[in-house]
């Protein structure tokens, strides 16, 4: 028998009764994963205690992966098999790929599809790069909460096109979550800033994280939250600020080429030296050489400043942009939050102040607050909402979508910024007598030709009535759903024949794809729930110890001494078993606490009730 937990009426449920979700914040450089426990959110963090996860993957020749602060360590000693920086590459072909990128790994062209990383465990997609780093995740909050999770709210870069935020999907699912929603990571931090500081007004999120940059403009308003505008840039972050780091420092050691695995180390040097002056105004860097060894160059806050100056100015052309969008002016703007560990930097919060005439807020942690305001959507999503907790959250899509016309023309059909859920129709026609098929081509972007926009998908309509050119009646009808995907409905009207695409990237992984992934996961579905078996028993032996333990501090007067003694030396061997990998003896040792408790909580109840009624009447009882 488990001793019981008392709670008064009104409570929040107790811990079985929540279903468990969580946020997750899948970033450039770093990945967390955060939960709602006890009305309060927060981030999970592994057995070592650290909430942050980096997001980078080393994969081994036998088809082992090794994820996080691990894999970061030995970067440079194996450059081409640990990936940094996935996020860059989700939902795009080699020809996207920027210069800094396609010199650290080995990218092989997918014939148009998204890029694929050679590694010694054969090519992998970004998609299966970010699956391992969901994982991990997962694997945490699951080991954290001590059940199956009912799915995870993932954010995005509030610019990430159809493409990347599929391939996002993909690799969610490829890592066992069900996606509750994809949310855009400047939504999530006003989520978590509104929610917290219980704000109200018109606010800016400025989110510069490691691969990306995002602006949104929202409008916080009792418990409604209302993204007015969103722009960006998803090839600027604070990776770009690391790559001129290391270009200067490359240039002023020697300049010779370096080889993949010195490049790597410079690169991480950049990144430390960039840390650094974050609060100091000179830092030595340690420049590795061509031949071995190292120069050493000093790096002073201004050069750091000098060089990276117009990064941070590019940052600001999708500030305007959206402000012109929402039709505000700067003055317009109650606050502005920080977002993404690269707004740390000093220029850059100095750039925004100057840009806003007031200093950016920066109270709730900058790595934090994407995954915490993550974590309060999920929470609502799965059904926790408790008694009086009504907000309503209204994002947008950031890019328009729209059709190719004749002559190679955009029409857009959905403009950018238009608030999702959503849909919308417009009708069109034939073009010459007898038409009796149409083309569809979906689009996405500003441009108006469609050889400036990324293509999405390509269908066709069928069984149109001969008629005149200009007879038909074509309606075509878009629709977007709450993570920002896209479906297409074209339909003739007189006849009712009808064709619909659900829009899947050329970019995305095919179904066949993510198919033969999951079959590989059956494969090794065994040692899968060996493993999990046995941290489920740990989970459990770790909450029975400390309810022990608690229930001790707080009632040790209603056990003998002989008792007492009883307890700890079952609480001790339980411990000494939590450590072993054999999840039955784990088990046997938690019934032997749970019996030797019994008693116990029996006590316990019983003084529970005297306590509640002490001075009682019987009449009022």
């Amino acid at each position: 028998m488990a001793l019981l937990q008392l709670s008064e009426p009104g409570d929040s449920p107790a811990p079985h009764e929540q279903r468990l979700a969580v946020g997750i914040d899948l970033g450039t450089t770093n990945s967390l994963v955060a939960t709602v426990r006890h009305a309060l959110p927060e981030c999970l963090p592994n057995a070592e205690g650290d909430v942050i996860l980096p997001s980078v993957v080393r994969f081994l020749r036998d088809g082992n992966t090794i994820v996080g602060r691990e894999a970061l360590a030995v970067q440079a000693q194996d450059p081409r098999n640990t990936i940094a920086s996935v996020k860059r590459l989700m939902g795009r072909g080699l020809q996207d790929v920027d210069a800094p990128m396609r010199g650290r790994y080995d990218l092989l062209d997918a014939g148009g599809g998204m890029v694929r990383i050679n590694t010694v465990a054969g090519p992998r997609s970004p998609v299966e790069v970010s699956a391992e780093i969901l994982r991990r995740l997962r694997e945490r909050a699951e080991a954290s909460l001590g059940d199956n999770l009912v799915g995870a709210v993932i954010t995005v870069p509030a610019y990430f096109d159809d493409a990347q935020r599929q391939a996002t999907k993909d690799a969610a699912r490829l890592a066992g979550l069900n996606v509750l929603r994809l949310l855009n990571e400047p939504t999530a931090a006003a989520i978590a800033y509104g929610l917290d500081e219980a704000a109200e007004g018109i606010y800016a999120v400025y989110d510069l994280g490691g691969g990306t940059f995002d602006f949104s403009v929202l409008r916080l308003a009792r418990g409604v939250f209302e993204v007015m505008a969103t722009s960006g840039d998803s090839a600027l972050g604070g990776d770009d600020f690391d790559d001129a780091l290391a270009d200067w420092l490359h240039r002023k050691a020697s300049g010779v080429d370096l080889d993949c695995s010195r490049s790597r180390a410079l690169l991480a040097e950049a990144r430390r030296v960039k840390e650094a002056l974050s609060s100091a105004p000179v830092v030595t860097a340690r420049v590795p050489l061509a031949a071995d060894g190292v120069r050493e160059v000093e790096v002073h806050a201004q050069d750091f400043v000098t060089l990276t100056q117009a990064l941070v100015d590019r940052s600001l052309s999708p500030v305007k942009k959206a402000l012109r969008d929402a039709g505000l002016g700067v003055d317009d703007i109650q606050a502005v939050v920080m977002v993404g560990g690269a707004t740390r930097m000093p220029h850059v919060r100095s750039a925004v102040a100057k840009l806003f005439g007031r200093q950016p807020h920066t109270d709730i942690d900058p790595d934090k607050v994407v995954a915490i305001g993550a974590a309060i959507q999920a929470n609502v999503l799965a059904g926790n909402r408790r008694p009086g907790e009504d907000w309503l959250l209204l994002d947008v899509i950031p890019l328009s979508l729209g059709l190719e016309m004749m002559g190679g023309l955009t029409e857009k059909i959905i403009p950018r910024n238009s608030t999702i859920p959503i849909a919308k129709a417009q009708d069109f026609t034939t073009y010459k007598d007898g038409q009796s098929a149409m083309a569809i081509h979906v689009v996405q972007g500003e441009r108006e030709l469609v050889q400036d926009c990324r293509s999405l998908a390509r269908f066709e309509l069928r069984g149109i009535p001969p008629m005149p050119a200009g007879g038909a009646r074509i309606r075509v009808t878009f629709q977007v759903d709450a993570d920002g995907l896209l479906s297409v409905t074209a339909r003739e009207q007189t006849t009712g024949v009808e064709s619909h695409v659900t829009v899947k990237p050329s970019y995305g992984l095919s179904d066949d794809e993510v198919a033969q992934m999951l079959k590989s996961g059956f494969e090794h579905a065994e040692d899968d729930m060996q493993a999990r078996a046995l941290r489920e028993q740990q989970v459990e032996a770790r909450r029975l110890i400390e309810a022990t333990r608690q229930a001790l501090t707080e009632d040790a007067s209603l056990l003998s001494a002989s008792e007492h003694a009883t307890l700890l030396t079952e609480i001790e061997h339980l411990e000494a078993l939590s450590t072993t990998p054999d999840h039955l003896a784990i088990k046997a040792g938690i019934d032997a606490l749970s019996a030797a408790t019994g008693d116990f909580a029996a006590r316990r109840m019983d003084k529970a009730i005297r306590e509640a009624l002490t001075g009682a009447r019987v009449d009022n009882l």
